[in-house]
Parts: structure tokens; C-alpha cells; sequence
């Protein structure tokens, strides 16, 4: 019979953002996550084609490189050229930026310090900003403040207002002037270039104040973006934190307990867990009774009774009573940390519209320079206008140009919608696979453990030549050491024997193997079919109108008996299947390995499309290649090994149940944690409010720099107005992308 226990790593693959249906490798994916840098100053997407100008080429392409806005980290990842970290942050610093070896406690060390650094900085400069209005409202009355951009008429501005204007322009473009500076020096102008040119621009023709309030509001945009930003990659923290830094350990010899760091627990050392505590480290009860809150881990919202022999996780709670646990994995290890460390490592699979904007950018910039130079030559040189009206409202255009609400609003989205499904049990391997569901078309979805409970009982023992105590042992010596759950409940019903000698698992057939010095053999109908041995018609109908599955079990000459196990259906699984149909997924199809009449039974009673029943691992892959040939977007679901290849297909990979499961947690595209087939709906509907958001955002941040530039072109905008529209578009754009956050 078809054994579907852990998952094979799959390859991963997505879409084209054109729509092309060829099947793209992700290079992460496939070489591990590699090196990492902290890159002091990598916030938007210049940034990233800065230094994919330096360093790509000589790692073998872009696609070697992986950034993550949001944590100021860059990636170089296994499948690149070798490079020297030496070399890596020579190149880096030669574009004005700084890099250092990749550390998660320097790194939450740099980022408050960075901000930190801004607060000052923009203090400083709202400071004096503030003092050289006040001053101008002293000389002039209060009437002559409210009129400040017409200056003092034809008095000349005192050096003690320009003074302190010109302390404001100093602290708020310190920070972005070195930056400038580089971009300027290669010929690759980018919005920190943009932003000086029009403060410097402003000054020269001595509009002070303007360019005061440019280099105050930019830098106090930039100030509420870190803020911003940084409840994003707080919220991803947060799950790492939720796990306890002590664990109150036993003494080998039993006699003490003492606190220590949950870092320092071995596996196999035993720790208490209180009442009302959480759980410092994965592990197995040794004794005790609780109810454990597993939300933090698997979303799920009831509690689950935990006794001796059970498993508990890191970050999970206990409600109630003392455990006893032996630790199973040290806190590196342990589920919460891979699902932590999945998210943060997620930004080296980028959603196709994050790339997309990318490239609008590198393009969008340049575009804008030259744009901003034809305003402020072409109507002078042809119209005869004055030069300083065009040239004022070629810096206008600059100021608003600036592409960083554009650019920031997909990372941060992408991140907040990651965070919001590791809340809920939906472990989301990168922007790539929060996107895709959202375009979902197809599902096809294994049967046992996926829409069934995966915990079958054996129903009738049918004996032809052993009696059924005879035939129960041999079917337990075959499958003793299967975790497959048919397995387990052969086990469960025939209790403890000797495993069989040199057992072999027949892939999608079933187990074969030497009992008490007799060659037998345990699976399907057609693993009996092929030994040449026929199981009666009348049986066959008897269990495939009951919807029951069917195991074989004989030797090399004779069908020793059959039995008859049946597995429930999940309660949730036909609302499920509704709610997918009613989200627009054009077909459910079940791919399994069990007899036709069963698979059938269970379709029609949730309400699945189509069954494919009886087929082997690489049945189940031609099966995916024909939904990928008629619809957009197929996913597969699925929970065991023969599920893997044909995972790995399908343009998406999602495991059930991966709470358990390291294979499937660090190999499907996502991973539902629990059991809960409730949540595919969930996801679809996620990512579909993601993909909106990020769609607002780009839209808003470009009707509103349109806008500006037609007011621009017709002489009606003026700088403070569009470094205002600016600022207020960023913080706009950050904070409808951080309403995914609140989720659930």
C-alpha cells in the first residue's frame, strides 16, 4: 500500500509576472539561503540596484542575490560565484553604503541606533526649521508669518533666519547627503540625489525656507518610515520571543532544579513547566497532564490535552497542571526557531510585483531627471519664460518624484502579511508563495491525512489460510516501523510484535518482508494483483460500498487474508472545498493512492470535482502536468512522501499537519501547521487582501506624484506642498500595509 510519511524536498518553482507558464528555479531554494550582510543604509530600492550594479556581474547575475529592505540585509546565496566577505564589503562601501558580516543581536543593535540617529537628526533639524519661523514671525508679525513664502518683500532675508534655515537643510540631509554623493559619482541618480538637488537647487535661488521644509519633511519622512518599517520586523521578532529565555531544568540525579538559559538545555534534559508557563523547548512529556494553548504554533484555537508520551513545542502555553518534558531539540532547533527563521529568511523568494516595482524604479528614476531638465530648460529656451519659475518647478517635480512610497509599501506589506500568517499556523516561505494563492485556479489534494483525519481503524479482519491472530502479527511485523497512519492502526489493533526481517517498501504499492523465515508481503489490490493473486469480487464490493480501504497482506504463493480499514472524514473538509469553489477555484481534483470506489465515496460526499484513485507517485505528477497544462496556478496538497514529487510540480507546495515534520517544514512552499484544512481557504483569501493592499498602495503613490506633476507642468505646485504630498503618501502607503498585521 502507498506509505506517505515525510515529505521529499520538492522544487520550487512560480510564475512569470508576464504570465508565461514556464517554471522558473529559485536559486534559494535550491542552494540553501547563504551569506548574509548588515548593509547601514540599504531602506529602498536604489539602494538594491547600487549594489546589484557592483557586485552582480561577478556573482554570476541578480539572481544570486537576495535583499531584504525591511532588515537592511543583503544575501549572497550559495548558487553565486565565490566571492571574498573582504571583497563583498569593499564593493559596498565604495557605493557610500557599509556592510559587516550578517548578526541577529548586532543587527537589532544597528537598527535602534540607526533610528535613534534619525530621531536626532530630524529633531535637530525641526529645531531650527521651527526657530528661523519664529524668528521670520518676530520681524515680520504674525500676519507677515502666515505669509512667509512671499520672504520679507523686497527687504532681503536676515543672515540670522537664513542661518538657522541653513542648520535646518544641514541636519536633515546629513544622513542622505553621502548617499547623494555616491549615486551622483556614478551617473546613477537615484531619490537621495533627487532630494539634495532640490534643496540645493531651492538655495540657490534662495528660496530658504523652502528647502528647509524639503530637508525637515524628508527627513522626518524618512524617521516615521524606520518607525514604520520596524513595527513590520518587530512583529516577526515577536515569534522568536515568544518561547521563554529560562527553562527550570532536573538535575541528573533528580535531586535539584535550577533555572538555566533555554540555550544551554541539551536534548535528552528534563525541565518543569508550570501551570500558566510557556514552553521553553520542544520536547516529549515524561509525566504530568495539561491542556496546552498551541495557537502561538499551529493558530489553532482550542486547547490540546497533553499527557505522557505526547509532544509539546517551543512558544506553546501550558494551562494547566505541571509537565515533566525531555527535551527534544535544543532551542536553535525547535519548531518556533525554523518557522522564525523561515520568515526572515523569506526575502530571497520576492513576490513578482516587488520585483516589478524594482524594475520601475531603476527605470523611473532616471526617467525623472531628464524630465525634470527638459521643465526647466525647454520653456525658457523656446516660450521665452523666466528661468527661475522653471527652473523652481523642475525641483518641484524632483521633490515629488521620489519614488520611496512606491517602493517601500511592497516589502512592508509582504513582511506584515508573513507575520500575520506564522500568527495564524500558515508558515509562508517567501513573498513568491504570499502572492501565487491569490491566482489560484487549480487544487488537486491528497485524500488520507489531508481530507481525511489520517487516523484509520481497522473494521474486519478477513483470515483465508492464517487464523486472524496469525495474520494480524504478520501485518504488524511488516509495518511495525511505519509511521504511515495505516500503519499505526495495524499496530494499535494487533499490538506489539518483532519487526520483519529485510523489509522493502514497494513505492505506492505497500511493504515486503521476512516473517518467522516466510517471505510476505502487505498492500493494495494491485500490489496483489502483480504477486498474481486475486482478492474475491464480492469482498472488494463489500468494503468499496462501505468506502473502506483494503489491505492485502500474503506470501509468495497464496492471499493470507485482507483487512478492512476506514478512515473519517474531517467535519470541516465539504465547507472547505465550498468556500474554495466560491473563491473562484475552478477545480478540485483528489489524487490518491487508494482504490477507486473509496477515493469516489469520499469526493462525492465533500464535494471534490474530480478523482484520480489508485496512483502511484509518478501517476500523481502526470496528473499535476495535466492541470498545469489547462488552468493558471495549480496547487498541490498533501502530507506524505508519495505527495512529494507530485508537489513539486505544481506551481505551489502546501503540507498539512507540518507541525510535526522538519522535512516539511523547511521543504514545502507552505505549511500548515496543524491538521486544519480550514485554513486553505484562509490563505486564498490572505493573500488575495495582501495583493490588494499592495495594489492600492502602488496606485495611490502613483495618481498622487501624477497629480503633482501635471500641477507641475501647468506652474501651480509649489515644494513644500509636494514634499508634503510625499511624506504623506509614504506614511499612508506604510500604514494600510501594516493593517495586515491585524489578520486573523
Amino acid at each position: 500500500m502507498p506509505h506517505e510519511g515525510s515529505i521529499i524536498a520538492p522544487q520550487s518553482t512560480c510564475s512569470s509576472c508576464c504570465g508565461s507558464d514556464a517554471k522558473i528555479p529559485n536559486p534559494a531554494a535550491k542552494s540553501g539561503v547563504g551569506r548574509s550582510f548588515r548593509v547601514a543604509g540599504l531602506d529602498c530600492a536604489e539602494e538594491v540596484a547600487v549594489l546589484n550594479k557592483v557586485l552582480a556581474k561577478d556573482l554570476g547575475g541578480e539572481d544570486h542575490l537576495a535583499f531584504d529592505v525591511i532588515n537592511a540585509r543583503m544575501t549572497i546565496l550559495d548558487s553565486a560565484i565565490p566571492m571574498q566577505d573582504d571583497e563583498v564589503i569593499r564593493r559596498v562601501a565604495s557605493t557610500g553604503l557599509s556592510a559587516k558580516q550578517w548578526d541577529d543581536q548586532s543587527a537589532k543593535a544597528d537598527h535602534s541606533a540607526h533610528l535613534k540617529r534619525q530621531k536626532q537628526f530630524t529633531f535637530l533639524s525641526a529645531g531650527f526649521w521651527a526657530a528661523g519661523l519664529i524668528y521670520h514671525m518676530i520681524k515680520t508679525g504674525l500676519v507677515g508669518g502666515l505669509s512667509i513664502f512671499s520672504g520679507h518683500g523686497n527687504t532681503p532675508m536676515p543672515n540670522i533666519e537664513i542661518s538657522l534655515f541653513l542648520l535646518a537643510i544641514l541636519f536633515g540631509a546629513w544622513l542622505v547627503a553621502p548617499k547623494a554623493w555616491s549615486s551622483a559619482r556614478r551617473l546613477s541618480p537615484d531619490m537621495n540625489l533627487l532630494m539634495i538637488v532640490a534643496v540645493c537647487g531651492a538655495v540657490i535661488l534662495g528660496e530658504f525656507f523652502e528647502a528647509a521644509t524639503v530637508a525637515f519633511l524628508f527627513a522626518l519622512s524618512l524617521t516615521l518610515e524606520s518607525w514604520s518599517v520596524g513595527r513590520a520586523r518587530n512583529a516577526v521578532a515577536a515569534l522568536l520571543d515568544l518561547a521563554p529565555a529560562t527553562a527550570r531544568v532536573i538535575s541528573k540525579d533528580g535531586k535539584t532544579e535550577q533555572d538555566i538559559p533555554a540555550a544551554q538545555v541539551a536534548i535528552g534534559d528534563i525541565f518543569i513547566v508550570r501551570g500558566g508557563d510557556r514552553i521553553p523547548l520542544d520536547g516529549t512529556v515524561q509525566s504530568g497532564i495539561g491542556a496546552v494553548d498551541q495557537a502561538p504554533i499551529t493558530g489553532e484555537s482550542a486547547m490540546v490535552l497533553k499527557e505522557a508520551g505526547d509532544t509539546v513545542f517551543a512558544g506553546t502555553i501550558n494551562g494547566e497542571g505541571t509537565l515533566t518534558i525531555q527535551a527534544s531539540n535544543i532551542a536553535s532547533d525547535t519548531v518556533l526557531a525554523k518557522i522564525t527563521r523561515m520568515v526572515g529568511d523569506a526575502h530571497s523568494r520576492r513576490a513578482d510585483i516587488e520585483q516589478w516595482v524594482t524594475k520601475f524604479a531603476r527605470i523611473y528614476t532616471p526617467f525623472v531627471m531628464g524630465l525634470a531638465a527638459f521643465i526647466a530648460i525647454v520653456p525658457p529656451l523656446v516660450f521665452g519664460a523666466a528661468w527661475t519659475d522653471w527652473i523652481y518647478n523642475a525641483l518641484v517635480l524632483l521633490v515629488i518624484a521620489c519614488p520611496c512610497a512606491l517602493v517601500i509599501s511592497t516589502p512592508v506589506s509582504i513582511v506584515a502579511a508573513l507575520a500575520a500568517s506564522a500568527r495564524n499556523g500558515v508558515l509562508i516561505k517567501g513573498g513568491a508563495y504570499v502572492e501565487i494563492p491569490s491566482r489560484l485556479t487549480a487544487l488537486a489534494i491528497d485524500k488520507t491525512g489531508t481530507i481525511t483525519e489520517g487516523t484509520p481503524e481497522i473494521a474486519s479482519v478477513q483470515s483465508f489460510i492464517e487464523d486472524d491472530a496469525s495474520l494480524l502479527q504478520i501485518a504488524a511485523a511488516l509495518e511495525i516501523r511505519s509511521s504511515h497512519p495505516l500503519a499505526r492502526a495495524i499496530v494499535a489493533y494487533a499490538g506489539q510484535t518483532a519487526p520483519a526481517e529485510q523489509t522493502r517498501t514497494v513505492p505506492g504499492r505497500g511493504v515486503e518482508g521476512i516473517v518467522d523465515g516466510r517471505n510476505v508481503w502487505l498492500g493494495s489490490e494491485r500490489f496483489a494483483h502483480e504477486k498474481g493473486l486475486e482478492i474475491p469480487d464480492a469482498l472488494k464490493r463489500q468494503f468499496e460500498t462501505a468506502g473502506s480501504t483494503l489491505v492485502a497482506i500474503g506470501d509468495d504463493t497464496n492471499l493470507l487474508g485482507l483487512l478492512e480499514l476506514r478512515d473519517k472524514i474531517r467535519p470541516d473538509a465539504r465547507a472547505m472545498i465550498s468556500k474554495l469553489h466560491a473563491q473562484g477555484v475552478k477545480k478540485i481534483v483528489m489524487l490518491t493512492g487508494d482504490n477507486e470506489p473509496t477515493a469516489r465515496a469520499v469526493a462525492q460526499t465533500v464535494g471534490i470535482d474530480e478523482v484520480h484513485a489508485g496512483l502511484l507517485p509518478q501517476e500523481k505528477v502526470a496528473a499535476i502536468e495535466e492541470l498545469t497544462e489547462t488552468y493558471d496556478v495549480v496547487a498541490m496538497v498533501g502530507d506524505g512522501v508519495n505527495d512529494a514529487p507530485a508537489m513539486a510540480r505544481a506551481d505551489i507546495a502546501i503540507a498539512m499537519g507540518a507541525v510535526g515534520s522538519d522535512s516539511a517544514i523547511e521543504t514545502a512552499d507552505i505549511a500548515l501547521m496543524s491538521d486544519d484544512i480550514g485554513k486553505l481557504p484562509w490563505l486564498v483569501n490572505h493573500s488575495r487582501h495582501t495583493m490588494t493592499i499592495i495594489r492600492q498602495n502602488i496606485g495611490f503613490a502613483l495618481a498622487t506624484k501624477a497629480l503633482f506633476a501635471g500641477l507641475t507642468a501647468l506652474g501651480m505646485a509649489s515644494m513644500w506642498g509636494a514634499i508634503a504630498a510625499d511624506v504623506g503618501v509614504s506614511l499612508a502607503v506604510v500604514a494600510n500595509a501594516l493593517r495586515l498585521l491585524r489578520e486573523r
